[in-house]
């Protein structure tokens, strides 16, 4: 088996699936690239085990044939070269390859690429073909907002809910959470599912705003996305994801509009004199202006700030962890930024003001911090 192939070429696509190979894989076998070549086409794939990953290039080959490449070593050589043409040799007796460059050659075992775990076969599954645009806003409005306990798996993933005149991604933390919603999109199929944090990192990765459609195939257990020249399938997080409409409140009277990156900026200055241990910051809300202020005690630490705004609704006073916030300022994305509250103990809603087109709803919660007078 032999081929040439470019050599950026090959370290950009090996790049783009190579963080899916973890460090420390109980099977020696996930260590490697599984390289298939048919036809002029060279296959490159990665697992461990949960999700797999497969990108398509064209290399000057007749041959076909298969075999598994130890990733680390491939990569840390291809970043060693400039643009130019590189040869694979594969050498079935000595179970070794042969890579010819212009600066020389170079030698690495391989093992047959038959040990390579396989793609696994969706039976009963459903299709969507969704924008790339939606999916990889979808998944950058909403992954900050996944948790990581470990006894409750199903919020540590983004939840897909597929209905026929709306897309919707929600993650939560139970501190904090996001819901982004489509209604100029929809699926024939309606259908839930929960991907796990790791596939949507490789998926928001990969995808860019141009790339086109992407095929969506899942079931109970699996998705898989198709775009490009890549093919992703991972597990999907089994059980069942809390039912989030119930947390957001509907009846919110008290609504303050005011400026992002002021706000932003000011929660960023007197988050640095509150406590180490809550974060916590307080909010007051009287006539035409907010007061931002924090304190930590034990150091005697203490920060205030006046932001003007425009607040209808009772004077109030509310506390909330500062990092939340930020999270969620930082990831709105709009000019202005609109906050609805209804008490000091109910979760305050952030939703942004403008720079949203027709279609698109994005709605962020945050529960609040009880304050200590």
């Amino acid at each position: 088996m032999k081929f040439i192939v470019s050599s950026s070429k090959l370290l950009k696509q090996l790049q783009l699936i190579g963080g899916i190979i973890q460090s420390n894989n109980t099977l020696p076998i996930l260590d490697n690239f599984l390289f298939e070549l048919k036809q002029g086409e060279l296959t490159v794939s990665a697992s461990d085990l949960e999700t797999m990953m497969s990108v398509n290039l064209e290399v000057e080959s007749e041959d076909h044939g298969s075999a598994a490449v130890p990733a680390k070593t491939l990569l840390d050589t291809l970043k060693t070269f400039p643009e130019q043409p590189l040869t694979f040799t594969f050498d079935e007796g000595a179970h070794s390859i042969e890579l010819a460059s212009d600066y020389g050659k170079y030698s690495l075992a391989y093992i047959d690429g038959e040990e390579f775990p396989k793609f696994p076969e969706l039976e009963d599954a459903s299709k969507a073909n969704l924008p790339a645009e939606a999916l990889v806003t979808g998944i950058t409005k909403t992954l900050f907002a996944t948790g990581n306990d470990e006894l409750r798996p199903v919020m540590s993933g983004v939840f897909f809910q597929f209905e026929s005149n709306s897309l919707t991604f929600v993650a939560t933390d139970a501190h904090k959470l996001v819901r982004y919603r489509r209604t100029d999109l929809g699926a024939a199929d309606t259908a839930e599912f929960i991907m796990p944090k790791k596939p949507l990192n490789m998926l928001r990765g990969s995808l860019s705003y141009d790339s086109s459609e992407v095929e969506v195939v899942y079931n109970n257990t699996n998705a898989q996305f198709t775009f490009d020249n890549v093919v992703l399938v991972c597990r999907l997080i089994d059980g069942k994801y809390p039912n989030y409409e119930a947390v957001i409140p509907q009846s919110n009277p008290n609504v303050m509009l005011i400026d992002r990156s002021a706000f932003s900026s000011s929660v960023k200055r007197v988050a640095i004199f509150s406590n180490k241990t809550t974060h916590q910051i307080r909010l007051k809300l009287a006539g035409a202006e907010i007061s931002v202020s924090a304190e930590d005690p034990d150091f005697s630490n203490k920060a205030h700030e006046r932001i003007s705004c425009d607040y209808q609704g009772d004077d109030m006073e509310i506390g909330f962890n500062s990092r939340f916030l930020l999270e969620m300022l930082s990831n709105l994305g709009s000019d202005n930024v609109r906050m609805e509250m209804s008490a000091p103990n109910r979760a305050g809603l952030l939703i942004p003001a403008d720079g949203m087109n027709d279609g698109e709803d994005l709605l962020m919660l945050v529960m609040p911090v009880m304050l200590n007078h």
